[in-house]
């Protein structure tokens, strides 16, 4: 019986971190893809990644033909990027050519065609053997035309004779009023085109992209947010992953040897998302803290997310309860990255931690409040970035733990970030303060831990400049039932 072998469509990577994602592999090979956005979303800056990519990983010559900048200009703006064009156009690896055209210049005849740009144009592709090119921006070209017939005709000519050459090609198009080009008519001769967006919402800034089509590929069809910083355009690629991740049966310490007691396994599952929430003053940062020192004496990176303290005062702070995260600091096994929440909307953090973990690697993740970015969206959009959040560390086995603001007010409502992950989280540790006699109690106890047992009892805490101490409340009911009232007081070493 005779099996039909299917063939995978052909595609360029473009080395663009999460973009290959999401075309499911790269652009369509020898064919050529529109980027349209308005002015300043990063088109020129993707086209240029691309061409660089595919120089230094692919071994793709490259050919950049500019109809608004000069080479001088072009270079000089990238370099921010890291990247030398100079040095890449010597090895004979990139060709730039800026096409001056006047509008002025331009006079519509029944003759008027590009037959003068495809020899310049196939001139610099030959002469260096170029398999990728970019024609930045096609409204310059087409400018003073207003013949129709005679524009329509010679788009398609255009994106003919790029197919012919066997070029894969990325042409960069600003965005029409009720088009996604000014023309009109790109989009439709394209073989894949890529929308980019640049939006402020109640002051924050977010770019995002979507792939409009891809002619004979399936692809992402949402809207991914994507940063422009000193490494050059990323794209978040996660907005849902399936329930499929590897789990572990490896316990780990939560850096307390009391609060270990308080689980049946001595500690969380590896590639645990736990939730500490409590009110102001409970010591959620010193319990994250513990975890993070924890993972340390483990050998194990930490990155550390900290919305409302920078890294010298976190690490002052945990001087003052005996905990000294300098030497891991200085060892890079722990980072502390410290910034506002308004900073980036809400999907710009969850693509910074993304660069972050494929950075630095880390194998526990520590995020210090999530309540934070409430600030910065609504309890739905917190909701859904923290499930991307906890899906992409639970696929990496990474130890996640998330502190989380609470009101306990008498009669107030749940908290909406705490209603908003609770149901999210593996573990979930609720830290109290209580008023007794005219002194604050702490007090904290286990609400649920998914596969594991756990103690039911309220346990009482107080915090010392020698750490944590943690009173275990079922011991001292057993010790006065046998006559014995001392209470058992768990210190935590460190």
């Amino acid at each position: 019986m005779s099996q039909t072998k299917l063939t995978a469509f052909p595609k360029t990577p473009t080395g663009i971190y999460g973009l290959d994602e999401i075309t499911g592999g790269g652009l369509p090979k020898g064919r050529p893809t529109l980027i349209c956005g308005s002015a300043g979303c990063g088109k020129t800056v993707l086209a240029i990644q691309f061409l660089i990519k595919g120089i230094t990983e692919f071994n793709e010559p490259g050919v950049f033909m500019s109809f608004e900048e000069t080479a001088k200009d072009l270079t000089e703006n990238v370099k921010s990027f890291g990247f030398d064009l100079g040095k890449l156009s010597g090895e004979n690896k990139l060709r730039i050519d800026h096409v001056r055209i006047e509008r002025s210049e331009i006079q519509e005849t029944g003759e008027y065609d590009l037959e003068g740009l495809f020899i310049r144009l196939g001139h610099a592709i030959d002469s260096i053997g170029a398999k990728r090119v970019v024609l930045d921006t096609i409204e310059s070209l087409f400018s003073g035309l207003s013949n129709t017939t005679i524009l329509r005709s010679e788009i398609r000519r255009l994106f003919q004779w790029l197919k012919e050459k066997g070029v894969t090609t990325i042409i960069t198009g600003e965005r029409g009023d009720t088009t996604l080009t000014r023309q009109g008519l790109e989009e439709y001769v394209s073989d894949c085109v890529i929308l980019l967006d640049f939006r402020v919402i109640e002051q924050i800034a977010t770019r995002r992209l979507r792939i409009v089509k891809y002619r004979g590929s399936t692809h992402g069809t949402n809207e991914y947010p994507f940063l422009i910083d000193e490494n050059g355009v990323s794209v978040l690629p996660i907005t849902s992953l399936k329930l499929e991740h590897v789990t572990s049966t490896e316990i780990i310490s939560t850096g307390l040897p009391a609060l270990d007691k308080l689980f049946d396994g001595n500690g969380y599952f590896k590639g645990n998302c736990t939730l500490i929430t409590g009110s102001a003053g409970t010591t959620k940062t010193i319990i994250a803290a513990y975890f993070a020192l924890s993972s340390c004496k483990r050998k194990e990176k930490v990155l550390y997310f900290s919305f409302e303290e920078s890294p010298n005062q976190l690490i002052r702070n945990m001087q003052s309860v005996g905990m000294n995260l300098n030497p891991y600091v200085k060892s890079k096994l722990l980072l502390i990255h410290s910034s506002r929440p308004s900073l980036h909307g809400l999907e710009m953090h969850l693509l910074s931690l993304h660069k972050y973990i494929k950075d630095f690697k880390p194998q526990t993740v520590i995020i210090d409040p999530i309540s934070s970015l409430v600030s910065v969206g609504s309890r739905g959009e917190v909701r859904a970035m923290l499930a991307r959040l906890m899906d992409m560390l639970k696929m990496y086995q990474i130890n996640a733990l998330f502190t989380s603001l609470s009101q306990e007010q008498p009669g107030s409502q749940n908290d909406s970030t705490e209603d908003a992950v609770s149901s999210l989280a593996d573990t979930w540790i609720k830290l109290r303060n209580e008023e007794k006699n005219g002194i604050r109690i702490r007090s904290l106890y286990i609400v649920k831990s998914r596969g594991m047992g756990h103690s039911s009892e309220i346990c009482s805490y107080s915090v010392t400049n020698q750490g944590v101490k943690i009173v275990d409340e079922l011991a001292i009911k057993k010790q006065s039932h046998n006559g014995n009232g001392r209470a058992a007081v768990y210190t935590a070493k460190v």
